[in-house]
């Protein structure tokens, strides 16, 4: 498999991050201080946006399956056609609609739209991986190009979304001393006015990013479609019948390797969606960090992105169940950020979470190439099940986010969270704080103890390699 095909393959999937990163590190707050809908509203858009997403992943699967070869391929169809549907619901979710009763119910309808059509996007793409090349090495690479790009994507999201709407988010009234001002006034003085009028300044801000990125879709689209050629599967024979789908989602349920890979990164992942769904919400009201909270994610992120070839080179020698260690550095410095929120020290946190969420993006999608491999050995005259995996891994790993986000969302809405005011009370305070500290690391010591009991090894890998190069 050539560089240059990597590379393109890589690049396709990156708008998908940008897009998704924009949406993950502020669509929280934007929903809540910018729209001024309500935490408890704002957990339903977040929560049923996801279940909607993570619904249409086994439907994906289930049509995807059945697709017929084209001159294209059987995946790269589902990729283009919806694409340019994907880019007007993403534009949409980020418009300030003038009227204020129906607000829930636009970005209710407009997030779960953005979610369903990234699924359809999201399943086919990474099934793609199995029919680039048959050779393990070659698709671990090509997993290693994507992630590395994936995670760029993630952090040219956030920081151009963060540079552009900062200004949306400040208020010279909030860098008062709070120390220093002894009347409440302080506590329910909105930082930042109702913005009713879709011409504000806030909502043209937020329109602009969400333009600029809709931009980036079509760029990675046209990288992907003229850079990657899709081949058909290697091992299948000509009697060979396609599984059916239900036939193969109750196999896949019960092939043990898949459900502990799943049940370890459902929780880890979920753990990861926590940090980013509430950093900014804590970096703003919780840490005093209000001024700084776009740079510090730019510093996760880009920690992240040069970290992914070191996990790369560390799998390759150490194995990959070795590798899944890393993720758990973040724990120890996000409990300190917490406890002692200092700008320095902010930044060291900033940087050790870009490493451990490197690790958890690269890992599972790493991983579960040697998942299909062991399952198809096991069952040598099927075809069609890898859409079955890759959408049903997916489908999890969005429901548990959006549970842990509608949840996250709720509790603010319990504790009493205000839109808009310079300071929250001590007990929204004390939830974020939660919410970035505790809940992210016991979810991921569970995950991490699950994955203690994965059973593909270096060994069996290699075994497995062998034993479908004698099929094929």
């Amino acid at each position: 498999l050539s560089m240059c095909s990597k590379l393109c393959y890589a690049i396709g999937g990156a708008p998908n991050q940008v897009a998704g990163s924009a949406a993950s590190f502020f669509l929280q707050i934007y929903l809540l201080d910018i729209a001024h809908i309500t935490p408890f509203h704002a957990s339903l858009v977040l929560f049923i946006g996801k279940a909607s997403g993570a619904v249409t992943d086994p439907v994906a699967g289930f049509f995807i399956s059945k697709s017929r070869w084209t001159k294209i391929g059987r995946l790269m169809p589902w990729v283009l056609a919806c694409t340019p549907f994907t880019i007007v619901s993403y534009f949409f979710m980020w418009y300030l609609p003038p009227f204020l009763s129906g607000r829930l119910a636009w970005y209710l309808t407009f997030h779960c739209l953005f979610q369903a059509l990234t699924t359809l996007f999201q399943v086919p793409y990474s099934a793609l991986t199995m029919f680039l090349s048959t050779d393990q090495k070659d698709r671990d690479s090509a997993t290693a190009y994507r992630m590395t790009m994936e995670v760029l994507g993630t952090l040219i999201g956030a920081a151009l979304q963060g540079q552009i709407v900062a200004s949306a988010h400040v208020s010279p009234h909030c860098t008062v001393n709070p120390s220093l001002n002894t009347t409440d006034s302080w506590h329910d003085t909105p930082s930042i006015p109702d913005p009713s009028d879709p011409l504000s300044h806030q909502a043209k801000v937020y329109m602009i990013a969400a333009g600029v990125i809709a931009g980036v879709y079509l760029l990675g689209i046209v990288v992907l479609f003229l850079g990657v050629k899709e081949r058909d599967d290697p091992y299948a024979l000509n009697s060979d019948r396609a599984i059916p789908f239900c036939k193969g989602l109750a196999l896949t349920m019960k092939h043990g390797p898949y459900v502990k890979l799943t049940a370890s990164f459902l929780l880890i992942s979920t753990a990861v969606q926590l940090e980013q769904g509430n950093f900014v919400l804590f970096c703003t009201h919780a840490a005093g960090l209000r001024n700084h909270f776009q740079y510090l994610v730019v510093t996760i992120l880009v920690s992240a992105v040069v970290s992914v070839p070191f996990w790369q080179k560390f799998l390759q020698r150490f194995g990959k169940k070795r590798a899944a260690c890393g993720i758990s550095w973040m724990i120890p410095f996000a409990v300190m950020l917490v406890t002692i929120p200092n700008l320095i020290l902010a930044y060291f946190v900033a940087f050790i979470s870009g490493l451990s969420i490197a690790a958890s993006l690269l890992l599972p999608w790493s991983m579960l190439p040697d998942v299909v491999d062991n399952f198809r050995l096991q069952n040598p005259h099927g075809k069609g099940h890898e859409t079955i995996f890759y959408s049903s891994y997916v489908f999890f790993t969005k429901m548990s986010a959006g549970i842990g986000l509608g949840i996250s969302a709720a509790g603010l809405e319990f504790t009493g969270y205000k839109p808009g005011i310079c300071r929250q009370s001590d007990d929204v305070i004390l939830t974020l704080k939660l919410l970035i500290g505790a809940v992210p690391a016991i979810l991921i010591l569970l995950g991490l103890f699950v994955l203690i009991f994965y059973p593909i090894t270096e060994e069996s890998r290699k075994e497995t390699k062998l034993a479908l190069e004698e099929l094929r």
